[in-house]
């Protein structure tokens, strides 16, 4: 009995591999403009709305978390979701909520808000949801004792490097702590096609790509490299030749890589 289980594992084991390596290799890697004019597209020729993307792609990232990380691996302790001021920030908000739905510990570190309707929305709904947005950033010791994971939601594909003086200290924090990181979409002071920057830094051990994985992706080398974003219309994904991989099921994340 003992060796059909473990026979079956090893089964199933190499299938996702198997799954993952074909998915890693068909799918195209975005340059910033493709990455930009795609987001473009969906907004301007697909009348997609920024929320119903963001929901979209923050609900996606949620899963991803949750397939990597279960509430028993991560011993009940804390996620910390550091959010930026733009798109990806406002990803990290609704991955937060969901986060919360799913019924993990959550809190959110929002260092730089905006004042724009969608984004205070988003806010509101994380504070109705008891998420407490923290007004400082927690020390590298209390993150080591306290909390499980940290959700890297700052920057997207409009990054251009340097990282700004009011988010060098999250960056640094997250570069040095032996917590793992997800982060969303690019990995924080990442540049957006040629990678890490040659002074160091982040080593997330999830990515979590959207719409499609931008060329610094390439460059990942942690754990889990999931896709989500399941929103892209056949007539796009043909335009630009993205040779996304198939969604399983009702899925709303599929995963590209795993260590």
């Amino acid at each position: 009995m003992r060796l059909t289980n473990c026979i079956n594992l090893i089964s199933r084991h190499i299938k996702t591999c198997s799954s993952s390596q074909k998915n890693i290799k068909m799918v195209k890697y975005l340059t910033q403009d493709e990455a930009i004019n795609i987001d473009l597209e969906l907004f301007n020729e697909c009348k997609f709305s920024v929320d119903q993307l963001m929901e979209l792609a923050g609900l996606s990232c949620a899963t991803a978390i949750a397939k990597c990380y279960s509430q028993e691996k991560l011993q009940n302790k804390i996620i910390l979701i550091c959010c930026g001021p733009g798109n990806n920030g406002g990803d990290g908000l609704v991955c937060a909520r969901h986060l919360k739905l799913f019924d993990y510990h959550v809190k959110v570190y929002y260092p730089k808000r905006t004042d724009k309707p969608l984004y205070k929305n988003l806010t509101n709904q994380c504070e109705l949801m008891d998420i407490n947005i923290l007004p400082e950033l927690p020390s590298n010791e209390e993150i080591s004792s306290n909390y499980g994971l940290i959700v890297d939601a700052l920057f997207g594909f409009s990054f251009k490097p340097p990282v700004r003086p009011e988010f060098v200290p999250v960056v640094d924090l997250m570069k040095t702590t032996p917590v793992p990181v997800a982060s969303i979409d690019i990995p924080s002071g990442w540049d957006v096609e040629k990678g890490e920057p040659e002074e160091g830094g982040i080593k997330p051990e999830l990515l979590i790509s959207l719409t499609a994985p931008k060329l610094c992706a390439k460059r990942f080398s942690g754990k889990y490299h999931y896709l989500g974003g399941r929103f892209v219309p056949p007539s796009l994904e043909q335009k630009y030749s993205l040779s996304l991989p198939k969604y399983p099921g009702t899925e709303s994340c599929v995963l590209l890589s795993k260590i």
